[in-house]
């Protein structure tokens, strides 16, 4: 019997601080271009000499062995530089969605301790952050302006035309400027950082409650960087250039955006948030030669692509993460672009990326690819995780890597749940084929128990995507008195005939097995998603609880 584990290939990787990277990066390279921010360009020596004053500013403020700095940002240069110099003093980075509400801010800045947080100068990031940090007792916000890092013109325009977006400046002593902090340190000897130090608590898991933090080590950064390296093939002989248009702040881009190019001397070309036509100026005006992103920047490139040509010539690989790639997407993609797409996988929890399919070699259609270098993963009984089931067998991924985080944040008893024999549960249903290829079915805790059997919302979707006018579907559970769940389908449309959920139903009858037949099919206008573009149940299943706790009994008894 074959046991479903499948191993990536050997990875060579020396654990040592993230910092070193980039210090080898400068002294190799320091004419390159480091950053690209909407036009202004910041080379490798002049992010390094930005870096050393914020850590000398930083550590004039107290910050040191352990300190925890949360960046609430969305990407703009001082993104890097304030990460950087963070992880030199041997602090440790916590990561703040900006749009997160005062209750959210509150938690987490609470429950990680953080003594300083930077943010922006928007009025209304800049609001949030410094009314939780003014309850919470957090010692010092400092302010970083986005007009300061735009181009000149763009940086005159921004300050004449968003005046009333651009929050004033406090005069309490709490406060502090970027600029005044690049001033305010003296020099000094950076102390000695161990790998193994966390350097970043990725919080994670907030869908089913409060959010916890994984506490990413060094080592754990460079290892996924190094995998990267090893997964593109090695380092390019001039210079790659990356789209940053994932927030910095989300694990994804943290590894394939500021990792991986502060590990090769890549070039960062920062969006401070998605708009899909500034984007693709961007692309013509960069030519970029990766492009992480998720499924639904890359189904609204593919729009636009059918229309009007999209030049990706440059591309060496577009890389799909953060949320399953329907097969439509990626072939509509594929088709209107021409450029490569394929699809990784991967979770907070393991820096994040744990499988892809290859660039160069056989991309499997609705798989989420290889092993990554160095990583190994089983497939794990659902009753008996302490059980490796045969290959092609449906069971819990795990994960094993340098890669993987030591645990959660002040949480020992998740800690201990979230690893069986020393690997890393995912939470994922899926399987190896013979090839060790993954393919997820779907996560354990969105897995629909319907008259006691397991409906996975992913097979639904996927099937609903086949239709040609569903442009996104997504399938939650809801109450149901005869079942006890059913599945009930979102979904908007494609301009063109609209087809009805009846229609859609119907579509679904020879796709989909009986048990698996959505109860309900809703068409809205638009479906929740995070910031960085993934389609979102938490808001559906908290409106379906709210104002739909039960469906009726299904009148065919199916």
């Amino acid at each position: 019997m074959n046991l479903a584990i499948a191993m990536g290939a050997a990875l060579e990787s020396r654990p040592r601080p993230l910092t070193e990277l980039f210090d080898a990066t400068v002294l190799a390279y320091p004419d390159r271009p480091a950053i690209d921010f909407m036009g202004r360009v910041i080379r490798y020596a002049d992010l390094a000499e930005s870096v050393r004053r914020a850590a000398a500013g930083l550590r004039a403020l107290g910050v040191g062995s352990g300190t925890r700095v949360a960046l609430c940002m969305p990407n703009m240069p001082h993104y890097p530089i304030l990460f950087l110099a963070t992880l030199r003093l041997g602090g440790v980075v916590v990561n703040v969605n900006p749009l997160y509400v005062e209750r959210e801010l509150h938690h987490l800045l609470e429950d990680s301790g953080a003594e300083i947080i930077a943010t922006c100068d928007l009025t209304e990031i800049h609001a949030r952050v410094s009314s939780v940090a003014t309850a919470l007792g957090v010692r010092h916000v400092i302010t970083c302006p986005i007009a300061e890092e735009l181009p000149a013109l763009k940086r005159i325009a921004y300050r004449l035309f968003r005046r009333a977006d651009i929050a004033p400046k406090p005069a309490d002593p709490r406060h502090i400027t970027f600029r005044a902090l690049l001033a305010a340190g003296r020099e000094f000897t950076p102390p000695t950082v161990a790998p193994d130090a966390v350097a970043v608590l990725q919080y994670t898991g907030g869908t089913t409650g409060l959010p916890k933090a994984a506490m990413l080590s060094h080592a754990n950064l460079v290892a996924n960087a190094d995998a990267m390296v090893a997964y593109v093939g090695g380092e390019n002989p001039s210079q790659d250039r990356v789209i940053g248009a994932l927030p910095l702040f989300h694990v994804f881009a943290l590894t394939t955006v500021l990792s991986f190019s502060i590990r090769v001397g890549a070039q960062m070309i920062l969006l401070p948030r998605f708009e899909l036509e500034g984007m693709l100026a961007t692309i013509a005006r960069t030519r970029p030669t990766f492009l992480p992103a998720v499924p639904t920047i890359f189904g609204a490139v593919a729009s636009v692509a059918a229309k009007r040509t999209v030049n990706l010539s440059g591309v060496r690989a577009c890389i799909s993460g953060g949320a399953p790639l329907p097969a439509e997407v990626r072939e509509a993609f594929t088709r209107a672009t021409g450029a490569r797409l394929v699809e990784g996988y991967g979770l907070s929890e393991a820096s994040p990326i744990i499988t892809c399919n290859p660039i160069d070699g056989v991309d499997k259609p609705g798989s989420a690819g290889l092993p990554f270098p160095g990583t190994t993963i089983e497939i794990r009984d659902l009753t008996d995780p302490g059980k490796i089931v045969s290959q092609g067998e449906r069971g819990e991924i795990c994960a094993r890597g340098p890669q993987v985080m030591a645990g959660y944040w002040r949480r020992d008893e998740a800690t201990r749940e979230v690893f069986v024999d020393g690997a890393l549960r995912t939470g994922d249903v899926g399987y190896l084929d013979d090839g060790g290829y993954l393919f997820i079915v779907d996560r354990i805790k969105d897995v629909i128990i319907s008259g006691g059997y397991n409906v996975y919302p992913r097979v639904i979707e996927d099937a609903l995507y086949e239709h040609p006018a569903v442009a996104e579907a997504v399938v939650i559970g809801v109450d149901d008195s005869y079942r006890g769940q059913a599945a009930k389908a979102f979904v908007t449309l494609k301009p063109g005939p609209a087809p009805t959920p009846a229609e859609l139903r119907a579509f679904l009858g020879d796709k989909v097995s009986k048990i698996e037949l959505p109860r309900e099919i809703e068409i809205r206008d638009t479906l929740p998603k995070t910031l960085i573009g993934k389609l979102s149940k938490k808001e559906l299943i908290a409106e379906s609880k709210m104002n739909a706790p039960s469906l009726p009994p299904d009148p065919g008894g199916s």
